[in-house]
């Protein structure tokens, strides 16, 4: 399990890191603001790549820790952990020198929905179907 989450994390990724770029040119296209001086592309892989791959070993922790409802208590807390993530191109210092600061939220901000939109899509290939849900018909 620990393998295949492992991968799962890398190629999500890899995926969403790939995602943000492309996003990240659009965007410069349509705005004409270029910030790829200061979120290179390397960067935006790397940093993708790198959560989804922490992601990746907190589904392992959770399974250990919430043996039956481990993939809901995830979803959950790994959604929730992504939206406060939001917060921090709000915080992030931007040189003087760039031109059009504001228009820097609206680049980065969805970028941090890439990841987990990846990674749980991802997911049930990796890991089989989802958990059935409760239906009144189930009792």
């Amino acid at each position: 399990m620990y393998k295949r989450s492992l991968i799962l994390g890398l190629i999500s990724g890899v995926l969403s890191g790939l995602a943000s770029v492309i996003y990240q040119h659009v965007y410069n296209a349509a705005v004409g603001a270029d910030f790829s001086n200061i979120v290179t592309i390397v960067s935006i892989i790397a940093a993708s790549t790198f959560g989804c791959l922490l992601a990746s070993i907190g589904y392992v922790l959770f399974n250990r820790w919430f043996k039956t409802n481990a993939d809901r208590v995830f979803n959950l807390v790994f959604v929730a952990f992504c939206i406060l993530t939001i917060v921090s191109p709000f915080a992030f210092k931007l040189p003087l020198t760039v031109q059009s600061p504001e228009l820097f939220p609206g680049m980065t901000i969805p970028m941090h929905l890439f990841a987990p939109l990846a990674w749980l899509t991802l997911h049930p290939f990796f890991f089989g179907k989802a958990p059935k849900l409760y239906t009144p018909a189930d009792n």
